[in-house]
């Protein structure tokens, strides 16, 4: 008897089976469809996006021998490019290509490129706080020192892992607007700060000394 149970109940969920199919069968039909182009598309997008990042690695690589070989204009060329491409090499030719205008003498487009990537909101916040620090140091002998100050004060919070070179940077502002007092008691403490690099303590104990005399 059992086994007429059986075979009863497994015809009625197979009855079940075809009514459900036939009703919603097309629909689950182009679900898969839908499901398999999408898993198509991302499967596509990533070899588009790794061959990308191949032609970038390339042409990077290619710029930093132009720059070796003293072509720096043309290595600068090829890194604004690719900084306006996006990408994984975009953020790195951006700092390439503000270093050699840099070194060109275009200290203005220089702070201008540093100034964009300081401003890019998706950025990691470290590099966005290099990008801020370099565009300080391009721009601090003309700029206004108590906006220096002003901008590398995010940077010369506790934690932050630029506090000790902005704070260094600080000194310099306050040095420069003739507030001896304030930048002696920053080289002092940077002297004393053992989170400090070995280099920038010994700079700043020179410093607090020379003031001090």
């Amino acid at each position: 008897m059992s086994d007429i149970f059986r075979e009863i109940d497994e015809e009625l969920r197979r009855d079940n089976l075809l009514k459900l199919w036939a009703r919603y069968g097309r629909y689950i039909i182009a679900v898969a469809a839908v499901a398999l182009v999408v898993a198509g598309g991302i499967v596509a997008w990533r070899e588009h996006q790794l061959a990308e990042r191949r032609a970038q690695s390339t042409r990077y690589a290619g710029a930093l021998t132009l720059a070796r070989d003293g072509k720096g204009a043309d290595a600068a060329k090829v890194f604004a490019a690719i900084g306006q491409e996006g990408g994984g090499y975009a953020v790195l030719a951006s700092f390439e290509e503000a270093a050699l205008l840099s070194k060109s003498g275009d200290r203005l487009a220089a702070i201008a490129d540093y100034d964009h990537i300081a401003a890019t909101g998706d950025l990691d916040p470290g590099l966005r706080g290099l990008a801020l620090l370099l565009s300080v140091m391009q721009s601090l002998p003309e700029a206004d020192a108590r906006q220096t100050i002003e901008r590398l004060a995010p940077l010369t919070e506790s934690g932050n892992p630029w506090r000790p070179t902005a704070i260094e940077l600080t000194a310099l502002a306050r040095l420069k607007s003739g507030d001896k007092r304030g930048a002696l008691d920053l080289y002092k403490g940077l002297a004393d700060d053992l989170a400090a690099p070995p280099s920038l303590r010994a700079r700043a104990a020179e410093m607090a000394a020379a003031l001090a005399s």
